[in-house]
């Protein structure tokens, strides 16, 4: 019974650490999807005196991706209504060229900005609109959910980090004696703490496997079946293939972290 409760007291902090890295990867495919999404519904408005192509505007800054002309003739058709055609045509020379800009990338406020700033830059071009202040409110909250999410995962892990080590201790000090002799007889650091590495390794073992069937079961089983949406729509990033591999890749070097700091904070042998 003391044994389990030992290996559980190395496993559950592991998997506490490989939760953080799945739910960070995750979490990263995820907004990823959500950022493209934002970047794709989001335009600003370019008021200009001439037409303008999309080279000339992608000359005044690199992150402009294209470029609609909204048609004046609607505006005119809205605001003319009751006048006359020579009056219409009238209001239509007088009125800018109006464009619809995407960008190719989710920005910044400050990088709005400076897109804004290079755009008026130009002669031709009259005002930019950014719709700032919608935009501003969506992207500071979301880069809050990102920064609240990376301080806790990192948070977590390094308290997971010293209960693996506390434990690792206590397997250090249960083949304390062993290690001892291995010593006296001149083996060198990897074969004596071998022992430590050995139940170690398994138990990321373990800890990796459990981790790996729990993000399965969320994927192929609780998404379909949760009716949220975020969860549907991005079954497929909820677990990847190469997610097995990194999960037992970071395993396997905070065992190795662990043991060597265990290891090498009681260097010496002990009278």
């Amino acid at each position: 019974m003391k044994s389990i409760k030992n290996h559980l007291m190395f496993i559950l902090p592991l998997m506490a650490i490989l939760l953080g890295i799945e739910f960070f990867l995750v979490f990263d495919r995820t907004t990823d999807s959500y950022e493209k999404g934002l970047k794709e519904g989001y335009s600003m408005l370019v008021v200009a005196n001439k037409t303008m192509d999309l080279a000339a505007l992608k000359k005044l800054n690199a992150h402009i991706e294209s470029s609609e002309s909204i048609k004046r003739e609607n505006i005119v058709t809205e605001i003319a209504q009751d006048m006359s055609q020579s009056s219409q045509d009238e209001i239509l020379q007088a009125l800018p060229y109006f464009y619809s800009v995407r960008l190719d990338s989710y920005l910044s406020t400050s990088g709005l900005e400076k897109i804004k700033k290079d755009l008026e830059k130009d002669e031709s071009i009259r005002s930019v609109e950014t719709f700032g202040s919608s935009y501003s409110s969506s992207y500071r909250l979301f880069s809050f959910i990102k920064l609240s999410l990376r301080v806790f995962i990192v948070f977590m892990a390094m308290i997971s980090l010293f209960l693996i080590i506390k434990q690792m201790e206590v397997w250090k000090y249960a083949h304390s004696e062993r290690m001892q002799i291995m010593e006296i007889f001149g083996a060198p650091l990897m074969l004596r703490s071998g022992v430590l590495f050995k139940v170690a390794l398994l138990d990321a073992l373990v800890a990796t496997v459990i981790t790996v069937g729990i993000f399965l079961y969320l994927k192929f089983y609780w998404a379909t079946r949760s009716g949220i949406d975020i969860m549907v729509q991005n079954q497929e990033s909820l677990f990847k293939m190469i997610d097995m591999a990194i999960l037992l890749g970071a395993a396997v070097m905070i065992v190795i972290f662990a043991v060597y700091t265990v290891v090498f904070s009681t260097k010496g042998v002990q009278e």
